[in-house]
Order: structure tokens, then sequence, then C-alpha cells
């Protein structure tokens, strides 16, 4: 049975808007190969952050994957411009249409990857007719709309459920897991399934990102030798 890596993906919400282009070349410099930004519409959830421009603007500035998480109402209405803006991978709620094949339909139609993602109150069993489809399920282990949250411990049933259900039927998705993430949680995640883990506020609070990204994936080198 082959290893299975994890990748990480630093949140641009908690670097300084002012500097995002300098966040990006911190991210890339770590030796991480996503960035992500969180899209708020101050409906879905409270706070606004940007919108496509913001995106498209710092898509000229690097190569990263750019994994777009939109936290907005009636993302149908909004993805093509998320497409054009040059996403990679784009994820939108469970919670936010009553739409969610065509979300989907949309987004890989485009040749864009596509995810689902459930807050903490929500049931897998509520994105159970998609999980064939799409590419990415993240599971929000805080409640979104702010950065710098404490991870919501029950999550983990849910990373168990998905990682099952994949194992089982044969789904190709990745389990990304978005909020409280840092060295303290970071192997119980990777255990129970994660392979794309968020993190923001650990890890643009490290004057050195590139030792803290080293030291993140020796605890998952470290529970890979151990489980083997």
């Amino acid at each position: 049975m082959s290893v299975k890596q994890l990748s990480i993906s630093p949140s641009i919400l908690a670097s300084d808007f002012a500097h995002a282009s300098d966040a990006l070349k911190q991210i890339s410099d770590s030796g991480c190969d996503y960035v992500h930004l969180d899209v708020m519409d101050g409906h879905f959830v409270p706070q606004i952050t940007f919108g496509s421009k913001f995106i498209k603007d710092l898509k000229k500035e690097s190569d990263l994957v750019f994994d777009t998480h939109l936290m907005i109402d009636k993302p149908e209405e909004k993805i093509e411009s998320f497409i054009d803006a040059g996403a990679d991978i784009i994820t939108f709620h469970a919670e936010a249409t009553n739409h969610i094949e065509r979300c989907i339909s949309m987004i890989k139609n485009s040749g864009v990857s596509a995810g689902i993602a459930i807050n903490p109150g929500t049931s897998v069993s509520a994105i159970e007719a998609v999980l064939d489809e799409v590419d990415y399920v993240l599971v929000m282990t805080v409640n979104p709309g702010w950065g710098g949250q404490k991870f919501i411990p029950q999550t983990i049933k849910k990373i168990k459920e998905l990682d099952l259900r994949r194992n089982d039927e044969g789904y190709n998705y990745i389990i990304e897991v978005d909020g409280g993430i840092n060295k303290d949680n970071i192997k119980m995640l990777y255990d129970a399934g994660v392979s794309l883990a968020v993190m923001g506020t650990s890890f643009f609070r490290e004057d050195d990102k590139e030792s803290f990204v080293d030291e993140i994936l020796e605890i998952i080198d470290e529970s890979n030798y151990s489980n083997s």
C-alpha cells in the first residue's frame, strides 16, 4: 500500500493584505504548493474579505495552486467569475445553495477541480449523493467566518466517516480540513484521513515558515513510520 502524503495550504486570510504578494512568496519559499483563499460575502458568514479581482491579480504573481474557498450564498451566481480569475480549485458550501449538482458541473466543465465544504454542524449524509463527483471534500473544523479559532474536536468523526466511505466505495476525493489546524492536532487529523490541511494563523505567526512546514512534515513522516 502506498504511503499517503500531506500538503499544507496556508490561508492568505491570516496575512497582511497590504503585502499579499509578499505572502505568496513566503508560502512558496516555505515549500508549500497551495495557497488557500477564503472568499466571504458578509451573508453566508459575517465577515467580508475579497472577490475574484483580488484572486485574478494575485494569480499573476504566483504559480501556487489557488485553493479557492467560497463562503458565499448562492455560489452558482459567482462561480464563473472565479473560474475566469484563475482558481485551480473551487470549493463551495453545501449549506449555501440548493443547486449542489449544478455548481459541481459548472466547475468541472471548466476544467477546474471541484470541492464541497460542510460546516461543523452538517453531516456527511448531506453530501452523500455527490461524493463520487467531487475532487475535494472540505471539513470545516471551526465555524466559518473568522481566522484564529479553536479546533472543534468532534469534527474528527466526520473525517473518519469520509475516509471510510472513500475506501469502501472507491471514491477519489481528497479530504481537506480548515480551522484551528496546528502542530498539536495535525497527526490526529492525518491519521483520520486528511491529506490537505489549511493553516492560517499557525503558519503566518511563525517567523521561520520553512522550519514550521518541515516540522509538520516530520510529524507526518513519524506517523507513517509508526503505522507501517
